[in-house]
């Protein structure tokens, strides 16, 4: 099992991201469970994201993380 540590840093305005606070964690804990992944621990900050996430071996990192940043984009 792999865990890492992940910052996401999208493309919009600062502060867009703290006006969804309450609907991103289950958002992205919702795409986590699609890949067998599991969110640990997470912090949204003004402009971008951190991100504790245990992936199982058969996904890579870029695999995770390109699936959550397709669907949220």
């Amino acid at each position: 099992e792999c865990k890492s540590h992940v910052v996401w840093v999208p493309n919009i305005e600062k502060d867009y991201l703290c006006r969804f606070e309450e609907t991103l964690g289950g958002f992205f804990r919702d795409l986590a469970r699609q890949k067998e992944c599991a969110i640990l621990e997470g912090h949204l900050m003004s402009d971008h994201v951190h991100m504790h996430i245990s992936i199982p071996p058969k996904y890579s990192v870029a695999q995770v993380v390109g699936f959550k940043k397709g669907r949220v984009q």
